[in-house]
């Protein structure tokens, strides 16, 4: 398998131990405002990522971090009037339930920063030690002339770099980055040899991976607006105290978004929420539209990317369920057909999601133009290719569980049944018409009527 590294800035053979746990850390999100389609993306690719790796036999331990203190969030918390860990309890529940809409389901553990203050500490203690790091009237602040790879990552020499965001008049240099920072009135603190005060932003990730897996490990991922400085940041605390010569093996970022060619903000209107984008369309429709592109290149986002989205999941979606109609259960998933091998082929070249959906595609419109003549293999080989590439990407729509939903259904088709025998053609059409409306997709197999959801329309309540 090849990837995309941001730190060789090339694609690179993704060489991965069989023998152990593979040790996957992606940055997560700060809990202070609704989340937005660039954090689904991020964390949509990173998902069926680690799905993959599954899916292919390796073990992989996922672990994501929550910044649940920050500047951002007491902004926040001042300007409701309320404490910072109502603000953050309140969007971490936030992005759980977003998250599971979104079927972003395989992550191990969430490790909180406020819950790791003592390692926090640890490793500011190391790094004052050692000369790395040193304390002002404000706060502690990391040396960047005391490591001089610093901005490797982003490919940029720490001279010309701009200063960092923590101001500072006290600062030995505009480009020193803060790790612990001394308490201004109102705001909530921890205790600490420097005074009372909180973490800052970058060294609240390495003390978390450094608890769980040490100074070096496989990979490290998370969105471009991250590498600098976060990432870079990242890179030298850990590497300073560990005087090892890498934080990770391998770095991996997915690229920006942009809204009609323009790059989302705030400040241009065109900031899209995933809530909003689920009031009108399906998980499995974002998912596709996210995955349908290089990762780590921006993408475009807009109306149109999703309508084409929508259709090329519900065309995947009806015929994987009208091949379980037919197999009933006869069905058998097997990993072991030369299709599956073709397809796994393009996945391993940098998750290549356009091209497997391509010919993902074009198998669909084969299988459904022959279906009526598919002999039991034939389905079978249909059935485990589409549920093979749904156990990672996620795009298939299942047909609705609700047990009211189901006995409506059923009892709307039993009248129509009695309809259609007693003659009333108009009367029965018209039911499966508003039926169809609704996003239930109806087939009539001789005295039998199968149906699943296929919703064209609408999105999913969270």
């Amino acid at each position: 398998m090849r990837i995309y590294d941001t730190m060789a800035r090339a694609r690179v053979a993704l060489d991965l131990p069989e023998d152990r746990v593979i040790r996957v850390f992606v940055c997560g999100p700060t809990v202070q405002d609704n989340f937005h389609i660039g954090h689904a993306r991020t964390y949509i690719f990173f998902d069926a990522f680690v799905k993959y790796l599954r899916t292919s036999g390796y073990r992989v331990f996922y672990l994501q971090n929550i910044t649940d203190i920050d500047d951002k969030i007491i902004d926040r918390a001042n300007a409701e009037g309320v404490s910072y860990d109502v603000i953050s309890r309140r969007y971490t529940e936030e992005f759980h339930n977003i998250m599971s809409g979104l079927r972003v389901d395989s992550v191990n553990f969430f490790a909180h920063a406020t819950d790791h203050i003592a390692e926090i500490l640890n490793q500011i203690s190391i790094l004052i030690k050692k000369g790395i790091a040193y304390e002002t009237d404000d706060g502690v602040y990391f040396d960047i002339s005391k490591f001089p790879d610093y901005g490797k990552l982003w490919g940029q020499n720490p001279d010309t770099l701009l200063p960092s965001s923590d101001s500072s008049a006290t600062k030995k240099n505009p480009r020193d980055f803060a790790i612990w920072k001394k308490m201004k009135p109102g705001e909530p603190y921890w205790e600490s040899p420097w005074g009372k005060g909180r973490p800052g932003w970058h060294i609240e990730d390495t003390a978390i991976t450094d608890r769980y897996f040490g100074p070096v490990y496989d990979i490290h991922g998370g969105g471009m607006d991250l590498i600098f400085p976060h990432h870079d940041a990242e890179i030298a605390i850990e590497r300073s105290i560990s005087g090892r010569d890498r934080l990770v093996n391998y770095w991996i970022h997915t690229g920006m978004i942009n809204v009609n060619d323009e790059k989302m903000s705030k400040s241009l209107k065109n900031f899209i929420t995933i809530r909003e984008v689920l009031r009108s369309y399906r998980a499995e429709d974002l998912r596709f539209a996210l995955l349908n592109a290089n990762f780590s290149s921006s993408l475009n986002y807009s109306e149109s990317l999703l309508q084409e989205a929508r259709r090329n999941v519900s065309q995947i979606s009806i015929l994987y369920n009208k091949v379980i109609l037919k197999l009933g259960d006869r069905a058998k998933y097997r990993k072991d057909y030369d299709l599956i091998a073709s397809l796994d082929s393009i996945i391993q070249d940098n998750m290549d999601f356009r091209s497997l959906f391509r010919d993902v595609i074009k198998l669909v419109g084969s299988w459904n133009a022959d279906l009526e003549h598919l002999g039991k293999d034939e389905l079978n080989q249909a059935y485990s290719v589409l549920k093979w590439v749904d156990s990672f990407a996620g795009i298939i729509r299942r047909g609705s569980s609700d047990a009211t939903v189901s006995g409506t259904v059923e009892l709307l088709l039993n009248i129509r049944k009695e309809l259609r025998a007693i003659k009333q053609y108009q009367l029965a059409d018209s039911i499966r018409t508003r039926l169809l409306e609704m996003g239930v997709y109806i087939e009539d197999n001789g005295s039998d009527t199968a149906w699943w959801v296929n919703s064209e329309e609408g999105g999913d309540d969270l």
